[in-house]
């Protein structure tokens, strides 16, 4: 399960510069000298403006399908990514944290720092278990 968001890159003639614009999130915004550092740019903000409203227990927006030209999909880092997703899959089954802990075997602690953006840091083993609980595969790309 990979997270995406649709950017919408637009060249601003007067700034010399690309205007990024993600049309599911107000306010998070960026800009790029070219198209790739536009690109990098949206993936910085866009992880941290996931990271800011997840941390304060907003409910975060899914993405859209888009709809105009000059739209990215844009996928945010995976620190951020990956607790996003879990908290997902758990309220989608009506689980709480401490119900994963214990079929996981883990401290009621240890997954609350999976579900928590810069904290989470996986072994391999343990995404290997969370896909058996969440009925996922498991898949490690290398692009």
């Amino acid at each position: 399960m990979k997270l995406f968001y649709p950017a919408k890159i637009t060249y601003i003639k007067e700034d010399k510069s690309y205007l990024v614009e993600f049309p599911d999130l107000p306010g998070c915004l960026t800009e790029g000298n070219d198209i790739e550092d536009a690109k990098q740019n949206a993936k910085d903000a866009l992880t941290g403006y996931l990271a800011s409203i997840f941390e304060r227990n907003f409910k975060i927006p899914g993405p859209s399908k888009p709809k105009v030209k000059n739209i990215f999909m844009i996928e945010p880092e995976p620190e951020v990514s990956l607790p996003i997703i879990l908290r997902k899959l758990r309220e989608k089954r009506n689980l709480t944290q401490g119900d994963i802990a214990k079929v996981l075997g883990i401290s009621y602690q240890a997954y609350q720092r999976l579900e928590k953006p810069g904290k989470s840091n996986p072994t391999l083993k343990t995404l290997e278990r969370l896909a058996k609980v969440f009925n996922k595969d498991l898949r490690l790309e290398f692009t």
